[in-house]
């Protein structure tokens, strides 16, 4: 039976952890506090920057899949320590590297982003997770390690309450009824990628040898703006309409002497004033995985919310 090693246990962790349990692999969780063991799935407490301990818990692994990040407003400080960790993990065990990432490499585009973009980040976020993966790839070309790079648009769907833009502070208000606020233009495109798709494509690539060395788009469907995604949800919830409103600027600027949150975010604050729009037509036409139809996405979406809201009462 094959070794799948999970970093991390936040929504992308889980999802894909779960989903190679149900395809019967032998699944290992790495956090720093670990969890209580569940069908399928071994949990272990370890620091995954911690060279020699990661080594000794991805003994034995076939596949590595990161889905680990430092807290946001660490990433420019601890990402580096952890991306070294993981090559060095990959590398000792021979286990494939499939890294989650993200578009914030790309910088600001005109257009929408493909692989091929290159990653010209003007922010120390964008740079940082574009040096993690250049790193895990000069190591793939020169033959000590497998790795290979999903990356996302934002996350959405079941399982995603912190960190995505159509989370916490926009479903459950319109699932009450209730107007919500957003950061920037609610009527900009914008590629939202959903959270199940995500695990199914990093567990396919893992398998696939034709795709390592090099970075994939998840498969996404076409861009929604805030507003289009909103009155989506308020659909199928039967709310009514969604009263959709941008947050001014100047209040955002106030808010961000008190969240830090808010300060982090101001460096892609350009994601939500301008089209955020993300190409997955190479994925698409070399592997299987395809883009969730949106209506599935939003009712999925909307019936785990209700589920979450009505336990806690």
């Amino acid at each position: 039976m094959s070794i799948h090693v999970v970093m991390g246990f936040g929504p992308a962790g889980a999802a894909t952890a779960r989903l190679l349990a149900e395809q019967g692999h032998s699944v290992r969780v790495v956090t720093r506090s670990g969890r209580s063991p569940e069908a399928g799935i071994e949990h272990v407490a370890v620091d995954a920057s911690d060279r020699e301990r990661l080594a000794e818990a991805v003994k034995g692994a076939d596949a590595i899949y990161n889905c680990a990040a430092p807290p946001y407003h660490r990433w420019v400080s601890e990402w580096p320590r952890l991306a070294s960790s993981l090559c060095a993990a990959a590398e000792e065990t021979g286990a494939v590297l499939v890294m989650l990432g993200n578009l914030y490499g790309y910088g600001p585009v005109d257009g929408p982003m493909t692989e091929q973009l290159p990653l010209a980040a003007t922010g120390s976020k964008g740079r940082v997770r574009a040096a993690a993966w250049e790193r895990a790839r000069d190591l793939h070309e020169q033959g000590r390690i497998k790795a290979v790079e999903v990356r996302a648009s934002d996350f959405f769907g079941p399982g995603v309450t912190e960190g995505g833009h159509l989370a916490a502070r926009v479903v459950p208000p319109l699932l009450r009824g209730k107007p919500v606020s957003t950061l920037g233009d609610p009527d900009t495109p914008h590629s939202w990628t959903y959270l199940p798709d995500v695990a199914r494509a990093l567990v396919e690539v893992a398998g696939e040898e034709r795709a390592w060395g090099r970075p994939w788009h998840v498969p996404t469907g076409p861009a929604q703006s805030v507003r289009e995604m909103a009155e989506r949800l308020a659909a199928q919830a039967g709310t009514g309409p969604a009263v959709v409103r941008r947050i001014p600027s100047a209040v955002l600027g106030a808010a961000a002497l008190f969240s830090p949150l808010l300060r982090e975010l101001k460096e892609v604050r350009y994601q939500f004033e301008r089209p955020f729009v993300v190409d997955s037509s190479a994925y698409e036409a070399a592997f299987t995985v395809r883009a969730t139809p949106i209506d599935e996405q939003v009712e999925a979406t909307v019936d785990w919310w209700r589920g979450r809201l009505a336990t806690a009462g």
